[in-house]
């Protein structure tokens, strides 16, 4: 017999979730996609100009979205970032790296198009329930150039 898995479709009302016919975010047990997401404010539906304000923005929005699946943004373990513009990219990678470090997840960071030139960042992630609570350990490694 086939076991069940419970699988979550988070919708946030977004008229581009009704527009594209797509979940904001999509858990398959404690497996967690979260789709590629913008700096809008949902409650003023304002998006900011400065890169690093949009940044902020953005993991507000996937912390949200991971909240209503009872996970966080301790539970990412793969975040790709899209950064249109080449002279942003330094302001927003420290943005995200002050709400990320600790977390360390592992990183995708490309320069596409994006929807619209009023987007300075959108960031897509994958998450694991219960990962913010694993004993986790780090090892480095090297390259012998011998």
């Amino acid at each position: 017999m086939k076991e069940v898995i419970d699988v979550i479709k988070v919708k946030t009302g977004s008229k581009f979730e009704e527009l594209g016919s797509y979940s904001r975010l999509i858990a398959v047990g404690d497996l967690i996609f979260v789709s590629n997401t913008a700096g809008r404010n949902p409650a003023t539906k304002e998006m900011p100009e400065d890169p690093a304000e949009q940044t902020l923005q953005v993991l507000a929005n996937i912390e949200h979205a991971l909240s209503a699946v009872d996970a966080s943004l301790g539970d990412i373990v793969a975040a790709r970032v899209f950064i249109p513009f080449a002279k942003d990219i330094d302001i927003v990678m420290a943005t995200y790296a002050e709400k990320m470090r600790g977390i360390n997840p592992t990183l995708t960071l490309t320069s596409p198009p994006l929807g619209s030139e009023i987007y300075k960042v959108e960031i897509e992630v994958t998450a694991y329930r219960g990962v913010s609570k694993a004993d986790v350990k780090e090892i480095t490694i090297t390259h012998n150039n011998t």
